[in-house]
């Protein structure tokens, strides 16, 4: 029994890989998606149909509500629970899905999170105010974890800021001091190399589909059932159609943003996997498919 990851930006063809190799050598699929975990979120999250899915167990898929809250710990418990009826049926396990930061949790271990007072939530929220004195700071306090985020990156920074503030500690040293045991300490992982202009196309032409498909129709149920206070109503896809209901956008422009935001966050899925994970291949589909399979069929020997 093998344990394998594939890795790649969104729409870059993942998921289908997957399972063509899953048919082949008769393995289980864990998908590591903060979208696809969720029931009724089916276009919006590009999971696979039950027809796609071919028969292939999928874990991972169709596990909450959107109402529910869920953190990564969750998706801990999922590989677990793959991982053992993977071992008892000896299949092998194929872990798939852009979310890169469940699979870097899984494989170093997560730190716990401080407790945040509200005098410092307020004194980060004044903070926020100017990213670039936030960016400044975190260079002259923990340039190491500095180095691996954007200036821009106001999420990051905002994480950094609640450890920096609240523990007087540098979070990187904060995380190796608070850091959880591995689940995964060690795995092949493999990255779907997918041209610029090439992804871009598939980008726009799935945006376009899942627009044919009835994405507004399912918006309005979700928001209809739930409301916009989950925080699944902000994904990519989502957000952008509740903007379209408010007529900030029409409907062109609105398949024109979804485009947009989701080829920037293959951007940041791909700078991700190149700075969080260890060396690995990363090829086109077709010779990343046969190295894959090298993988396997080695390993099923």
């Amino acid at each position: 029994m093998k344990t394998l990851a594939i890795l790649g930006p969104t729409a870059s063809g993942k998921t289908a890989l997957s399972i063509e190799i899953a048919q082949k050598f008769g393995a289980y699929i864990l998908s590591l998606d903060s979208l696809s975990i969720y029931r009724e979120i089916d276009i919006a999250s590009a999971k696979p149909t039950l027809q796609e899915r071919c028969g292939i167990p999928h874990f991972g898929i169709d596990v909450l509500s959107p109402k529910e809250a869920f953190n990564v710990t969750m998706f801990f418990e999922l590989y677990a629970h793959a991982k053992r009826l993977a071992e008892e049926d000896h299949r092998h396990l194929i872990i798939v899905g852009g979310t890169g930061f469940y699979l870097k949790s899984m494989m170093e271990g997560l730190s716990t999170k401080p407790e945040i007072s509200l005098h410092v939530r307020e004194e980060i929220h004044s903070k926020l105010t100017n990213l670039e004195t936030c960016y400044t700071l975190m260079q002259e306090e923990d340039p190491s974890f500095a180095g691996k985020i954007s200036p821009s990156d106001r999420y990051r920074i905002e994480k950094w800021l609640e450890i920096f503030l609240s523990t007087g500690m540098k979070p990187s040293s904060y995380q190796e001091t608070t850091k959880t045991s591995p689940v995964l300490a060690s795995i092949p992982l493999f990255e779907i190399d997918t041209p610029k202009n090439e992804l871009t196309s598939r980008v726009a032409l799935r945006t376009r589909l899942m627009i044919k498909q009835g994405l507004m129709d399912e918006v309005f149920r979700l928001e209809k059932n739930y409301t916009r206070t989950p925080h699944c109503m902000k994904a990519i896809g989502i957000k952008e159609v509740l903007d379209y209901f408010d007529g900030i956008h029409s409907l062109q422009s609105l398949e024109e943003k979804i485009t947009i935001n989701t080829l920037h966050l293959a951007k940041r899925q791909r700078t991700f996997n190149a700075s969080q994970f260890p060396p690995h291949p990363k090829l086109e589909r077709d010779p990343l498919k046969m190295l894959i399979e090298k993988e396997l069929g080695f390993a099923s020997t």
